[in-house]
């Protein structure tokens, strides 16, 4: 039955603070005493490990008055772990290439003393070739590459394991590779300040990409990042850091491109500008919480370009305990793009649920094909392993725990359509059946076959749809939209194709304000 009704909604007045963009730390590279580390007996010729001179360049230059610049030029520099320490600029000139060993025996881990403590902080390789360790004022520049060879490096490390040399205690039988905590990444900083990588290209890591956790007042501008090497492939990771300001990157990878993590209650990624990034992804493309311990807290992200990315634009998750709040998102361009939206609080682990709420989204437009956009790629997301139809947009929190405060605005999605009920079937009169998954690992394929092709909102308070248009290439039996538990929904010029517009669903819904477009929703 076809209803209308307005009923304004003074409780859901969205107050997002949004985090304002930090002043630009971009100047020209100024190279201070100059550490050749030629001079200390490295060798460029792409064979002989300069380990030992290129760290003693650095530990020369940390020691110098007022620090000091140390210098690549051209040639290929092969090296295993080195550390970089505080007032020291690393300087690659162009045509210089800083090359990772493939023996696992050339690298090390990092300290981990002086740490706050963490439900997880063992999950993820403490191994990298680049590391710093509560080190200030650090300077990454110049116009050379930084290549961590990680899939010679992880083969070996697997071809290793299976003669019985460096055993993996916890070795990926059923997915055949070494876990990622015996992989190096290519950079690993931990509780540093004043860190600025620019203008460098850095590429196969057997692991993660450029990783930093737990520092305070982190630049990353103009960096080409390529990192398709091996599994686990981020491109930058960002835990519990404040003042970060990632800008102008070109981030190619096979797992997430920018995502941010939370592994430590108490902390959180505070005040982070994302803006004028190009981004492919076999993964997600922005991600936030793979682990959401503390949480997420003014967060700025404008001026996105996403091509061929196999799950979702954009996803903010909290699954353990963190808080995801304040959130401005704009001007996101996906093509490609396997998931446009996928926003979710669960409860995997943490004492008690987190919190999501205050997120606006603008100007957000994203074309998502019917099959992977990914095919093109050597190395590939996992497949689901069910049928299912192509999947909408989803925001779902879990029963007594709701995401909150919710602006969509200005946002055009296109669909593929051409959902079958014989490939997979939600009937309307039984909802319930989409589980709740309350535990499970946040991704947008975790609820299984959904019953909406654009948005599935569940367990929600003051959602507001403005400015929408949805299209589809092909028909879609299921409805638009499906409200499941939503309290305070607002729908204001939302544009649906015609075949639609008798087929969006309330259900267990109240206090909804909709325009005429909207007002053929069914309880």
């Amino acid at each position: 039955m076809n209803i209308k009704v307005y009923l304004l909604l003074n409780l859901c007045l969205f107050s997002c603070i949004s985090a304002k963009p930090l002043s630009s730390t971009k100047e020209p590279a100024k190279l201070r005493d100059k550490f050749n580390v030629v001079d200390y007996g490295a060798i460029a010729d792409g064979k002989t490990l300069n380990t030992e001179p290129i760290q003693t360049a650095i530990d020369a230059a940390h020691s110098a008055k007022g620090g000091g610049s140390v210098v690549f030029s051209k040639g290929v520099f092969l090296t295993g772990s080195i550390e970089v320490k505080s007032n020291v600029d690393i300087y690659l000139d162009e045509g210089a290439v800083l090359l990772g060993s493939t023996n696992p025996d050339d690298y090390k881990a990092m300290d981990t003393k002086g740490r706050p403590s963490s439900p997880k902080n063992d999950d993820n390789s403490q191994l990298a070739l680049v590391l710093s360790q509560s080190a200030k004022k650090i300077l990454f520049s110049g116009k050379g590459v930084i290549d961590g060879q990680g899939r010679e490096l992880a083969l070996n490390i697997d071809s290793l394991h299976h003669i019985g040399e460096r055993i993996d205690p916890n070795y990926g039988y059923h997915t055949m590779r070494p876990n990622e905590t015996v992989r190096p990444k290519l950079f690993r900083f931990s509780q540093c300040e004043d860190v600025k990588i620019m203008d460098i290209e850095v590429k196969s890591s057997a692991s993660w990409g450029l990783s930093f956790e737990l520092c305070n007042n982190l630049t990353i501008d103009n960096v080409k990042i390529i990192n398709r090497a091996f599994w686990n492939n981020d491109g930058i990771d960002i835990t519990d850091c404040k003042n970060v300001r990632i800008t102008n990157c070109d981030v190619n990878s096979a797992d997430d491109g920018i995502c941010l993590k939370s592994y430590y209650p108490g902390h959180f990624n505070d005040s982070i500008y994302i803006a004028d990034c190009t981004i492919r992804s076999s993964a997600s493309a922005i991600k936030f919480g793979t682990a959401s311990y503390g949480g997420f807290k003014n967060v700025n992200i404008e001026n996105i370009k996403i091509y061929d990315t196999f799950r979702s634009a954009l996803a903010l998750e909290s699954v353990d305990g963190g808080i995801i709040e304040n959130i401005e998102v704009r001007n996101i361009e996906a093509i490609n793009t396997g998931n446009a939206l996928f926003i979710r609080l669960g409860h995997r682990d943490g004492e008690t649920p987190g919190i999501v709420r205050n997120v606006h989204i603008k100007d957000f437009k994203v074309q998502v094909p019917f099959g992977r956009p990914d095919i093109d790629y050597d190395m590939r997301g996992p497949e689901v392993d069910f049928f299912h139809n192509p999947f909408p947009s989803s925001i779902v929190g879990i029963p007594g725990h709701v995401v909150e405060n919710v602006v969509i605005e200005n946002v055009e999605i296109s669909y593929p359509g051409r959902a079958s009920k014989g490939m997979a079937y939600v009937p309307l009169s039984r909802l319930n059946q989409v589980p709740e998954n309350i535990k499970n690992y946040p991704e947008y394929d975790m609820f299984r076959e959904l019953p909406a092709w654009a948005f599935y909102v569940r367990h929600a308070k003051c959602i507001t749809f403005k400015n929408v248009t949805l299209t589809l290439d092909d028909k879609d039996f299921r409805p638009a939209f499906v409200f499941d538990d939503v309290d305070g929904l607002k729908m204001e010029g939302v544009d649906l194709p015609e075949s639609n517009k008798d087929e969006n669903i309330l259900y267990k819904s109240r206090n909804f304000q909709l325009d005429a477009n909207a007002s053929t929703l069914k309880k």
